[in-house]
């Protein structure tokens, strides 16, 4: 079977799909190949292949496309993706490699010199009949492109169903086969789990790891910010926090809008913390280019202007899903300009291979939203290539970081009642529903909000990278900052691993000899920060008072003495102000002192 259908692309232009990983086949590479075996072995009517943002997944629904074709199985195709911009990506994709797609088909009889259309998904919401219609006249393939879009509203998810459902095959693609809520995906086979939760189940898997491991796609490291917020509630109270300490939802959601607000320092000093990567980055990759995600067109528009003052040159801005934004996209696509600026939507939608630094400027939190961000950065065109992304230090945010490898399938069944923690996405759905319903244009949110930010600065945090936190915190511009900014942009990724561990330990050496005095800030490795929130800095408070109050019985001490004991030994203020890491070491230290007693 591999030998028949690697003969598919021996038809392909040289350019298409041109970026083989390196020791595999020339034209497809081994995931591609894999999916494309599979699916002609078995020939079935639906086939879901999950393949993280970047891998090729176009390549390998192409190739399997003109096999299709070629082999008469079918006799045209329908595309559908989720915006007008990659609608028109995947009909030039198309072209390439000689299948004929119309991307503005709106009604009646297809020109003859096409193989078939490519839509979005609100577009066959609209008319779903016109599109039944033409599949029931001629065999179709259906390319169904992230199809858990398909499952945005039940009016979407309606539409496809009613529209493809006699299709002779339906090819369904995703690089994030999981939403937050329970939203069912059309054409996907949701299967029982011992729980009796249903979760979708892929017919092909080709996770980051996998394209990590593989040279597919770019290690990311991630830079983390933190600094002191103040703002000003609906009430008249004025707040102060800073980001990455425990605090309640509602706190962390107002403390990361104030980050954000482009008329504090925050924003300023990471934007030019990116612009100065982007710097080092293109030492080594002379076209890369960077992207900031914004929230609305406000905060996009004055994150353009932040980048003009602070690199002299102009960011090229991209509001909306409209004709002369999929323009600019492809322009900046094509030259070597410095930066971009896109709000949220837009992400998904932007396919610029040469994208390698990205400052996440949203408050969108869902574990959809971040993969499909940072799937904006790690497109691999060569070997050593690495991605660099920005965020506020929110754990929530540090979280989805430190499981960049973890894949996950689409939980249909919420949880019982009594099972809750189960479900990880449980305190997003809502945040997901909202991100989905908002549109690209300003609805006047900003008016509305129950807190004015005041004031902002920032402060370099910690540097994540595959699962492990590095670094001390720095001041903007400091040459502790400049370290972790300075890391060369071509690299592998166990040289990366390497180079940051010796930076941390330079960073570490370096402070020791500084008298306690001159210390402004925390100086503690990343690794002995850790980044709680509320909940889970109560957690362990519970913990740590349910194991004195067992040491109690063990040794007849008060609860009072063994506290102030954990204190004199391993330092810091009482329980109740103390950090999560404090916490930790205590809860470490009253175990070793109730096995000793054993």
């Amino acid at each position: 079977m591999s030998t028949t259908a690697a003969s598919t692309s021996h038809h392909l232009s040289p350019a298409f799909p041109g970026r083989a990983p390196w020791g595999t086949a020339s034209k497809l590479r081994a995931w591609q190949q894999g999916a494309l075996d599979k699916y002609i072995q078995e020939q079935p009517r639906d086939f879901l292949a999950v393949a993280t943002p970047g891998a090729g997944k176009t390549t390998f629904a192409l190739t399997l496309a003109s096999w299709l074709l070629h082999h008469h199985v079918v006799q045209q195709v329908t595309v559908v993706a989720p915006t007008e911009h990659l609608k028109k990506q995947w009909a030039e994709a198309a072209a390439r490699v000689g299948i004929k797609l119309d991307p503005e088909y709106s009604a009646g009889p297809l020109g003859r010199e096409y193989h078939g259309v490519a839509v979005t998904y609100a577009g066959v919401g609209v008319r779903p009949m016109l599109h039944r219609n033409r599949i029931e006249q001629r065999k179709t393939l259906v390319i169904l492109d992230e199809i858990h879009h398909a499952g945005d509203s039940r009016s979407w998810g309606e539409a496809c169903l009613e529209a493809f459902e006699p299709a002779t095959r339906r090819l369904a693609l995703t690089g994030t086969p999981f939403r937050s809520d329970t939203n069912p995906i059309p054409f996907v086979t949701y299967e029982e789990g011992n729980d009796g939760i249903r979760r979708s189940s892929a017919d092909y898997t080709y996770g980051y790891g996998n394209a990590l491991a593989d040279g597919v796609v770019r290690p990311v490291i991630f830079l983390s910010y933190s600094g002191n917020m103040r703002w000003r509630t609906k009430a008249g109270d004025e707040i102060a926090a800073r980001l990455g300490e425990p605090m309640t939802k509602d706190a962390v959601s107002q403390a990361w809008r104030t980050a954000l607000d482009p008329r504090g320092d925050w924003m300023p000093n990471v934007l030019r913390a990116a612009d100065q990567r982007l710097t080092e980055v293109r030492k080594g990759i002379p076209d890369a280019g960077a992207l900031v995600i914004a929230s609305d067109q406000d905060s996009a528009r004055a994150y353009a202007k932040l980048i003009r003052e602070i690199t002299g040159t102009k960011a090229t801005l991209v509001l909306s899903d409209e004709a002369a934004a999929s323009q600019r996209i492809e322009d900046f696509s094509h030259s070597d300009d410095r930066w971009m600026v896109a709000v949220r939507m837009v992400s998904e939608g932007v396919d610029v291979p040469r994208l390698a630094v990205g400052v996440y400027a949203t408050t969108i939190s869902t574990p959809l939203f971040f993969a499909q961000a940072v799937g904006r950065f790690v497109r691999s065109r060569r070997r050593g290539e690495t991605a660099s992304v920005f965020l506020p230090t929110i754990p929530m945010l540090l979280g989805f970081a430190n499981e960049m490898e973890v894949e996950r399938d689409h939980v249909l069944d919420k949880p019982k009642k009594d099972g809750e923690e189960e479900n990880p996405y449980a305190e997003e759905e809502k945040l997901l529903e909202e991100a989905e319903k908002q549109q690209d244009e300003d609805t006047g949110e900003q008016d509305q909000l129950p807190f004015e930010a005041l004031e902002s600065d920032a402060v370099f945090d910690r540097v994540l990278y595959d699962g492990a936190e590095f670094g001390m915190q720095a001041h903007p511009g400091s040459d502790e900052e400049q370290d972790y900014l300075g890391i060369p942009g071509l690299l592998e990724p166990d040289q990366v691993q390497m180079l940051l561990q010796r930076r941390q330990a330079k960073q570490i050496a370096h402070s020791r000899k500084k008298p306690d005095a001159e210390a402004d800030l925390l100086e503690l490795p990343a690794e002995r920060r850790p980044v709680v929130t509320h909940k889970e800095l109560l957690e362990l408070r519970k913990q740590l008072n349910s194991l004195v109050g067992a040491y109690v019985h063990q040794s007849g001490k008060p609860h009072g003495v063994i506290h102030t004991e954990l204190r004199r030994v391993c330092g810091g203020p009482p329980s109740a102000e103390a950090t999560a890491g404090q916490i930790r070491e205590r809860i470490k230290k009253v175990q070793e002192w109730a096995t000793r007693m054993r």
